[in-house]
């Protein structure tokens, strides 16, 4: 008697089925895994992203909050990291009496918008395995299943008269490899749209954050310079 449990019917799989399934359950693992990780990496940098708006926005001195910012530079992320590379290199380059005012403000914005650039790459790192998961895994799935349906016919032909008792183990244990690509695909692409837009809005947070403190330094370095515009 067949055994049409799911086990059962993995281990009566042939060879390529198997390895078809064995695929699909680690993107599957290694998906979730992901999912997780990134969920946390996107939650805690939206919650400091928040956290230093709101001390940024206190009226805190400025240098005050890069000296403290600066202290632990290992643990920065986000948004705290464009603001004390965007201070460090205005600090930076206020010194040298050569520069313009307009140099300062453009060597500073160049730095921001690098450690921008890295910040999002940061938060966008693996969501493309997801996406790769969320594409594939249906069609691997549907390889398996079409795989194993073929072998059931071909065994049909060696036999004169066909049964569905015959028929049934070797389509179900095909179909499953088609269930297991659609459980790996599903999640995947859900999670990668939601951290997709997660990260849109990370970025543009990142970006007002750059133009709001471009326009403060802009306010101070023509102050300094006699209030001349730009």
């Amino acid at each position: 008697m067949n055994d049409m449990s799911f086990f059962g019917l993995f281990w009566q799989a042939s060879l390529l089925v198997k390895i078809v399934m064995l695929i699909l359950l680690a993107f599957s693992v290694f998906s979730w895994t992901l999912i997780f990780q990134r969920h946390k990496v996107l939650k805690s940098a939206k919650s400091n992203a928040d956290r230093f708006e709101d001390k940024f926005w206190s009226g805190v001195d400025l240098g005050k909050l890069y000296h403290e910012l600066n202290a632990r530079q290992e643990q920065l992320g986000g948004m705290e990291k464009v603001f004390t590379a965007g201070f460090k290199e205005f600090a930076r380059l206020s010194k040298s009496s050569s520069r313009s005012p307009q140099s300062v403000l453009d060597g500073a914005d160049r730095s921001m918008r690098v450690t921008l650039n890295r910040e999002v790459e940061h938060l966008e790192s693996h969501l493309s395995f997801l996406a790769t998961v969320g594409s594939i895994s249906p069609y691997i799935g549907l390889f398996g299943t079409v795989w194993g349906i073929m072998n059931s016919f071909i065994a049909l032909g060696n036999v004169q008269q066909a049964t569905l008792s015959m028929v049934a183990p070797g389509i179900a244990e095909a179909l499953i490899a088609t269930a297991m690509g659609l459980f790996a695909a599903i999640p995947a692409v859900m999670a990668y749209n939601r951290f997709s837009h997660n990260v849109e809005k990370l970025e543009l947070s990142y970006l007002n954050f750059q133009e709001e403190f471009h326009t403060i330094l802009h306010r101070q370095v023509f102050a300094n310079d006699g209030g001349q515009a730009a």
